[in-house]
């Protein structure tokens, strides 16, 4: 599929569209050149999670000088941007702000040379590995467009730029502090991620699941520690945390429903310091997955079971079994509503083309995005992908039977950002307009 590039020129984009729907596509258009100046400042500049202080300042004032009325520092360093424009619907347009501890590989000219310490210490490049840099700059293009084409809509507009995603704690934090309250509460919640699975400019789209929930667990293995030499003396933690790891791997493969998707993963064993000496405790750090509340608990429940099993057979003392922590906030599943999802494939293929328009699978990837659905049920919500793969990059990767492309939070990854930044904008303009039409 040849891409086409998304430029003041071209003209032929989405042929797809009809004649009234030109002034979305010629407004972004016309907008991409001072849009790509910001990404490009975003991208040399990532601030990890909760710091987004400078971040939050930039976009903050775009939307000031767009005309919306702004609040700053809700949740933390979260952005609020009203516009209202007479009675009608509210709708919530979402973009994430914060980078990850990664130390940029890309090459780009304009690359992040961005150091810091991540909170427990470590110092790291920074980056914005996840892309959320077109997020935030297609979020600004989405805001000048709205703004200027208020003959075209009723309701009421709320932009915001959310903090933390990749810590999961970010949309918890705004919605605690106010976000339904202080706001106008809305209708519908819509936002994109970019993705590293999707030739650029097209658009991944479904109802129901489209990302996982995320649990963070830890287990602290205890023992009874001691010499090397004397294990008969010791009750090892070492041994047994590697028993807790292979049982674990029975949970999805014999105890969860095959119908079901479910994941389990140990991230880190810790435990010991030297050759020859058997420590008091190990500590293993899971990830956890799923798509619905009852396999989550399902999951949940059954590493605990399993890590105190374990330790009983290994003849642990009572006081010393296990202690698993679910740690939190975790992350709830995002799910787009089959309604509105339905409605914005129709709108994006009639506006795009079928071709740029697919129905995707679900990914086991986390997106606190779904909180703000959670947070009341009637809420109409989708989360959609639009795909960044440079077009040659996708082309050879075919060629190799689609490997060799680097995947979200990698070093290497550098979207074409022109093409996700005008698709995404021009998608989110024509979604708000049809929400709020007249």
């Amino acid at each position: 599929m040849k891409m086409l590039l998304l430029t003041a020129a071209a003209a032929g984009l989405t042929l797809a569209v009809p004649a009234a729907a030109d002034s979305v596509r010629d407004a972004t258009a016309r907008e991409l050149p001072a849009l790509m100046t910001l990404y490009r400042d975003l991208h040399a500049n990532p601030e990890l999670s909760l710091a987004e202080v400078k971040t939050a300042a930039k976009l903050a004032a775009e939307a000031r000088k767009a005309g919306y009325t702004v609040t700053e520092k809700v949740g933390g360093t979260g952005v609020v941007a009203v516009m209202k424009n007479g009675e009608g619907p509210t709708i919530l347009i979402r973009a994430d702000m914060d980078g990850l501890p990664v130390t940029e590989e890309t090459g780009l000219p304009f690359a992040s040379k961005v150091r810091g310490k991540t909170p427990e210490g470590v110092e790291t490049g920074i980056m914005h590995a996840c892309a959320h840099d077109t997020h935030m700059t297609a979020w600004v293009g989405t805001l000048r467009n709205l703004a200027a084409m208020k003959d075209q809509w009723r309701g009421t507009v709320v932009m915001i730029a959310q903090p933390a995603e990749e810590s999961s704690g970010g949309a918890i934090a705004m919605l605690e502090d106010g976000l339904y309250t202080r706001f106008p509460k809305p209708d519908y919640a819509i936002a994109f991620h970019n993705s590293a699975a999707l030739p650029a400019g097209t658009i991944g789209i479904r109802s129901g699941p489209t990302f996982a929930s995320v649990d963070s667990v830890d287990i602290l293995v205890k023992g009874v520690g001691g010499h090397g030499a004397y294990p008969a003396t010791t009750k090892d933690p070492i041994v047994l945390g590697a028993r807790i790891v292979s049982a674990l791997q029975t949970i999805v493969a014999r105890e969860v429903d095959p119908l079901d998707s479910a994941v389990v993963t140990v991230g880190s064993f810790q435990g010991g310091t030297r050759h020859n000496i058997i420590p008091d405790s190990a500590l293993l750090l899971l990830t956890v997955r799923s798509y619905t509340p009852a396999v989550r608990k399902q999951l949940l429940d059954s590493i605990a079971r399993i890590a105190k099993g374990e330790a009983v057979a290994a003849g642990v003392p009572e006081d010393r079994m296990p202690q698993v922590t679910v740690r939190e906030p975790f992350t709830p599943p995002a799910v787009s509503t089959p309604e509105f999802a339905g409605k914005l494939k129709s709108l994006f293929t009639a506006r795009f083309g079928a071709a740029r328009v697919q129905e995707v699978a679900p990914v086991m990837a986390g997106e606190d995005f779904g909180r703000y659905h959670i947070a009341d049920p009637k809420i109409q919500s989708v989360i959609y992908w639009v795909g960044g793969v440079p077009q040659d990059h996708w082309d050879a990767a075919q060629k190799r039977g689609g490997t060799g492309l680097p995947s979200l939070h990698s070093p290497k990854w550098a979207p074409d950002a022109e093409k996700v930044i005008g698709t995404a904008a021009e998608a989110m303009t024509a979604a708000a307009l049809d929400v709020l039409k007249p």
